[in-house]
């Protein structure tokens, strides 16, 4: 437990201070006391409210962190940083786009070529369903990043919902120029070919992830969906069993019912794969 200091604190600036270093010792709870007998001296202060909402986020009192970041906004409407925190616990904890999308824009008024306020509007489009949108600021990130992961993906996301699958397909081509080994820029262009009927290129695709991140039920399954649908019966098979001793319970139900497995279960071979795996993962269970 923090001891408290010998000399007790008897002016704005010894309680703030105070404040800022429990804050960085950890010691939250202690922290909030502190700015807010800071307050008492100077309820008008925009960095006693600020801290006292970044301490308040800390402790998991998000609601109130809103309203302490609020206080600080309206003490100083241009200052980007409690626009921009308050906008994020809106986006995270709250799932509240349209509010975080405001504070957002506010914080990119005050800092008009920052990125991370300019990427995060459009994260917030876009989990609001507002695709163009998103778009617009993904690209304006990109004016301010050139290099920027991050936003290519998303683009090629965005695209995806939009169902652009080629326009996606280059996106995604740009995100893996930056960065070659990323598991989710291979599987969603191997989504998309499989979606386009192309599916020699999405097994590569899901090739090339699966070479990052083996334990991937997902590809494995996606795989197997492309081997079945060329009649590719052996490793259709092969991808499928890994998806199934990844996560039984969900490839061995699909596998029972899914409609793209009807010709398979009529083959011996495919009945024991089911019944061999059903009672072993059984078994596991039962121990």
């Amino acid at each position: 437990m923090y001891q408290s200091l010998e000399c007790r604190p008897d002016s704005y600036q010894e309680w703030y201070q105070r404040g800022n270093k429990l804050r960085a010792e950890g010691y939250y709870h202690e922290a909030l006391n502190s700015y807010e007998r800071a307050l008492n001296y100077q309820p008008d202060n925009y960095w006693s409210w600020y801290r006292k909402g970044v301490v308040l986020e800390a402790l998991g009192y998000y609601s109130e962190a809103i309203d302490s970041f609020a206080q600080a906004s309206a003490i100083e409407p241009d200052n980007y940083w409690s626009w921009y925190e308050e906008g994020c616990i809106h986006f995270t904890e709250f799932q509240q786009y349209d509010h975080a999308i405001a504070c957002f824009t506010q914080a990119l008024v005050a800092h008009p070529q920052d990125y991370w306020v300019t990427y995060r509007i459009g994260e917030a489009w876009r989990k609001a369903g507002e695709y163009e949108r998103a778009i617009f600021y993904y690209n304006k990130a990109l004016a301010i990043r050139p290099d920027d992961f991050w936003s290519y993906y998303r683009i090629g996301e965005a695209q995806q919902y939009q169902e652009k699958l080629e326009l996606a397909l280059q996106s995604y081509n740009l995100a893996l120029e930056i960065k070659p080994d990323d598991y989710w820029a291979w599987y969603q262009k191997g989504v998309i070919w499989q979606q386009l009927e192309q599916f020699p290129k999405a097994i590569k695709c899901y090739e090339q992830a699966l070479s990052l991140d083996s334990t991937s039920d997902l590809a494995w399954y996606q795989q197997a969906c492309c081997y079945a649908l060329l009649n590719n019966t052996n490793w259709a098979i092969i991808s499928l069993e890994k998806a199934i001793d990844l996560y039984p319970s969900k490839y061995l139900d699909i596998a029972a019912n899914h409609s793209i497995w009807k010709e398979f279960r009529r083959q011996v071979g495919f009945q024991l794969l089911l019944t061999n795996k059903s009672q072993k993962y059984q078994q596991f269970q039962g121990n």
